[in-house]
C-alpha cells in the first residue's frame, strides 16, 4: 500500500460530512472503487505522527501554521496506478485549502501544485514511478 496524508483547513466534521456525501455507502473506512481506503486519524485516539520523523512534522506545522490535530489518511492499493483517484480525492479534500503529503517526497503539497503537475526536485506529487526510477539510478551510481 502507498499512503497519502491530507491536512485540510476545514474542520474535521466538515471533512467527514463531505466524504459521507461523496462516498455515502463506504464509511470507516470510506472506499473509492475498492482501491482507495480513506479514513481520519489523530494523535489522541489514532496513530497520526506516531512513526513520523520530528522534522517531517515540523514541515507540516510550518506549512499550515500550527500542529494539526487530525488528518485524512488515504491508502492506495498496489493493484492500480491510483494517480487519477488520488488527485480526485485531493481535489475534494483540499478544495478550501490545506496540504497533502505522500510517501515519495518530504514536503507538503498544495492543491494547486498537485493539479498543475508541478515538479519539485524532479518529482511530482504521488510520483511513485519517478521515485522508483530515481532510486534505481542511485543504486547504480
Amino acid at each position: 500500500m502507498r499512503t497519502v496524508f491530507v491536512f485540510p483547513t476545514v474542520e474535521r466534521a466538515e471533512t467527514v460530512a463531505s466524504l459521507d456525501r461523496h462516498l455515502p455507502q463506504h464509511r470507516h473506512p470510506w472506499t473509492l472503487d475498492g482501491n482507495l481506503y480513506i479514513d481520519t486519524d489523530d494523535e489522541q485516539t489514532g496513530r497520526l505522527f506516531s512513526d513520523w520523523d520530528p522534522e517531517d512534522v515540523a514541515v507540516i506545522e510550518a506549512a499550515i501554521g500550527h500542529r494539526p490535530t487530525w488528518a485524512v489518511r488515504i491508502d492506495i492499493s498496489g493493484r492500480i496506478d491510483g494517480t487519477a483517484e488520488v488527485h480526485q480525492m485531493i481535489a475534494l479534500l483540499l478544495e478550501q485549502g490545506g496540504v497533502a503529503t505522500d510517501d515519495y517526497t518530504s514536503r507538503p503539497w498544495t492543491l494547486h501544485e498537485i493539479l498543475s503537475g508541478a515538479a519539485i526536485d524532479g518529482l511530482r506529487f504521488f510520483d511513485f514511478r519517478g521515485h522508483r526510477e530515481r532510486d534505481g539510478e542511485h543504486r547504480r551510481s
